[in-house]
């Protein structure tokens, strides 16, 4: 019987300890991307300064916020003067928030990884290019704001499979085509897609072209 249990004990044990090494893999995987992130910005006000790629995990670090399983769930870089571009690692994280700075480039269509995304808060950037079409694979997003940035190019007809989405407001960008009418699009204000000089007036299915005029 103690021969059993002693069994058991180490079973135990090594099963705890394969559990804390996938957990040390996580948080060291999402500590890269995060460090990825830091090195594609400019940080004159050294927001990110915490962001030390020797630690176990991100968790310390100013601006991130984790569960109790050390696991990255939200990154806050609002107002902190940063500019540069996102870097495609950030399909590694469970949540982006990085709004009013002056981050350039296009949107990573890494995004997709995030399977678990809630919120993706990109407004108020230099961002350019279009809006992947990838994004309609966040089934579980809530709130997608892309407001205030350079945006090109049609809305994805995929962000209409995303049964989740309450909030998108893609205003003030250089969007073109027709804005979408189907699924959750049916709930979200005009004023969310003004000031889109290109971009036409609502969808009228089977009776106009989804992407006219738009290139």
């Amino acid at each position: 019987m103690a021969f059993r249990n002693c069994r058991w004990e180490l079973l135990a044990a090594s099963l705890t300890l394969t559990l804390a090494l996938i957990h040390l893999v996580e948080a060291n995987s999402e500590g890269d991307a995060l460090y990825a992130l830091r090195r594609s910005l400019s940080d004159p006000d050294h927001v990110l300064q915490s962001w030390d790629p020797t630690l176990v995990n991100p968790c310390t670090w100013f601006h991130v916020t984790c569960n109790q399983d050390n696991r990255v769930t939200r990154v806050d870089l609002g107002n902190s003067n940063l500019s540069g571009h996102l870097a495609p690692e950030l399909g590694k994280l469970e949540h982006l928030h990085c709004t009013k700075n002056n981050i350039e480039g296009t949107i990573p269509s890494e995004l997709d990884n995030l399977k678990n995304l809630i919120s993706l808060d990109l407004y108020n950037n230099n961002l350019t290019g279009k809006i992947p079409s990838s994004l309609g694979k966040l089934k579980s997003l809530v709130f997608l704001r892309l407001n205030d940035n350079k945006l090109t190019g049609p809305i994805p007809k995929e962000l209409t499979k995303i049964a989740s989405l309450k909030v998108v407001d893609v205003s003030n960008n250089d969007l073109c085509g027709t804005i979408p009418t189907e699924g959750p699009f049916a709930h979200i204000p005009l004023q969310n897609f003004e000031n889109n000089s290109r971009l036409e007036g609502p969808e009228l299915i089977g009776l106009a072209s989804y992407d006219t005029n738009c290139n």
